[in-house]
């Protein structure tokens, strides 16, 4: 990093561009929960103060195993640093704030309110934001000029590529291609195993059976309420725990990831995913570390004549340096109000079966495979969220805001810079193309073919009209139908659009679609 600056001070500036600073080494370093790695720290031995709120649980319905990762990770980092931290469990945080009578710093945090929050907190000097690998200033510079239309990640990448030098020959990309994402989009495999081992998983100790305790009391007080199951814990709380995640998926899993990774099957939830979201976004994995770690395993292999797939390497690259800090930075860039951003003029609330993760409620097999997952994990891979579940909303119009905020409470590694731009834009379209140049509406001959839900299920994916129609392939329909003059300038929704002329049964497909809703399927 480059050196100290003078630190922000209160209330200067705006939170998404403010020129904060880098280091601030002589003060109480604020930790919030997702800032919890050594890389949040300017010394090792830097003093921390660590707030648990509880008021952050009373505000949202939350999936239980978030709540419980969430306190988990900030009260085992309170035990690693001993009395280097002082640990505040207090209903807020401004609570917590006032009985601290020292300066403090604090990395800017990840959301707007808690970024408006520390600028406002007298005695707070605000740093930089850590936990990504393009910092804000430099997304800003490759951003500025660019229209909506022109944010491309694609093009982020390929400039964050050549400035950290990772996975290049000198200024050509390894291996000649810069995106090998045409190579990872196999089926899932015949046989219906995953492709690679079972993943590491962490032990619980007994801090999770003292956070379990007290969740268990609150609820029972009536003073938080919680959706899905509770426990075991899947994903790790502390640095040395994501440590043997990192070292599990680069030693047994990377080299299997690429293929296979937009699959779906009903009893391998895992597949060769890295299942790094949660601690990357809790702050205890550096990605900047680990794409370089990534990297060497690659070249590592290439070494020893056994090389990984390229095409697995650098998907995985792609999605840490790439998709994830895209994101994060466009949050910040696009502002306040994209979230608000309702293009295809979606009305419907979302369902309480779906709120309730009420997965026996419907008889889809594909939804409810997803949605039991989710209520026993709180985490399915991406395509199930934006293939399945986004996929479900956008065909039945469901507020793009109502399913970004339970997008954010039913993932544990669902934060609001995450859920945003990843729902109302990729998912949604709801800002009209900004992310995504077409919707990503599909059929149930999509699910059928990168998934085993369709066998079995009582729904044909080939049918959109009767008892077996298929929901999503008559929702796909009566979708374009609702929204076919909103997309008709879209050049890549012109084909979709003029096989609606083609149905000979498109008024039984809309009819049928609007008496379903937004009903169980």
């Amino acid at each position: 990093m480059a050196g100290a600056r003078t630190p922000v001070e209160r209330g200067a500036g705006d939170p998404a561009t403010a020129d904060f600073a880098v280091q601030a080494p002589d003060t109480r370093r604020w930790c919030f929960a997702d800032q919890l790695g050594g890389h949040f720290l300017d010394a090792p031995d830097q003093p921390v103060l660590l707030v648990g709120s509880r008021a952050v649980f009373r505000r949202r319905r939350f999936h239980r195993q978030k709540a419980h990762l969430l306190l988990s990770a900030l009260r085992h980092r309170a035990a690693e640093l001993g009395d280097q931290a002082v640990f505040l469990q207090t209903d807020t945080y401004g609570e917590a704030l006032d009985r601290v009578t020292e300066p403090l710093s604090v990395c800017a945090p990840t959301t707007w309110p808690a970024r408006d929050f520390v600028l406002r907190r007298p005695g707070v000097a605000v740093l930089e934001a850590r936990g990504f690998v393009t910092r804000q200033a430099d997304f800003r510079r490759w951003a500025e000029g660019r229209s909506r239309q022109r944010l491309l990640m694609d093009d982020f990448y390929r400039v964050a590529r050549r400035v950290h030098d990772v996975l290049m020959d000198g200024a050509e990309p390894v291996g000649g291609a810069w995106n090998t994402d045409h190579d990872n989009r196999e089926p899932p495999p015949a046989d219906g195993r995953s492709p690679a081992p079972a993943p590491w998983l962490p032990a619980e100790d007994e801090i999770d059976e003292q956070v379990r305790a007290d969740l268990d009391a609150w609820e029972a007080a009536g003073d938080v309420a919680f959706v899905g199951d509770d426990g075991p814990r899947l994903f790790p709380v502390t640095a040395a725990e994501a440590e043997e995640r990192v070292r599990d998926f680069l030693a047994h899993r990377l080299g299997a990831f690429g293929p296979h990774e937009d699959a779906m099957l009903a009893d391998e939830p895992w597949l060769a995913h890295s299942m790094l979201s949660a601690p990357l976004n809790l702050g205890l994995v550096d990605p900047r570390e680990l794409v370089h770690r990534a990297e060497q395993a690659y070249r590592d292999s290439v070494a020893a004549g056994d090389p990984l797939p390229l095409n697995s390497v650098e998907g995985f690259v792609r999605q840490v340096m790439g998709w994830r800090d895209w994101i994060w930075h466009l949050y910040w860039h696009l502002g306040r109000d994209y979230r608000h951003g309702n293009a295809l003029d979606a009305q419907q609330e979302v369902p309480a079966w779906l709120a309730d993760l009420d997965a026996e409620a419907v008889d889809a097999n594909c939804l409810s495979h997803v949605l039991a997952d989710v209520r026993e994990r709180g985490w399915v891979h991406h395509i199930p969220r934006l293939m399945v579940l986004g996929n479900y909303g956008l065909q039945r119009g469901i507020r793009p805001l109502a399913l970004t905020d339970w997008f954010h409470r039913v993932f544990v590694d669902g934060y609001d810079w995450v859920m945003v731009a990843n729902v109302v834009g990729m998912s949604q379209h709801a800002d009209g193309g900004a992310l995504a140049t077409k919707p990503y509406a599909a059929g149930g001959a999509y699910i059928d073919r990168m998934s085993d839900y369709c066998g079995g299920c009582r729904y044909d994916p080939r049918k959109r009209v009767g008892e077996d129609a298929c929901p999503f392939t008559a929702g796909y329909w009566a979708f374009l139908d609702r929204n076919r003059e909103r997309l008709a300038d879209n050049r890549r929704m012109r084909q979709p659009l003029a096989g609606l002329g083609r149905l000979r049964d498109l008024e039984a497909v809309v009819e049928q679609e609007q008496s379903r809703g937004t009903d169980p399927l």
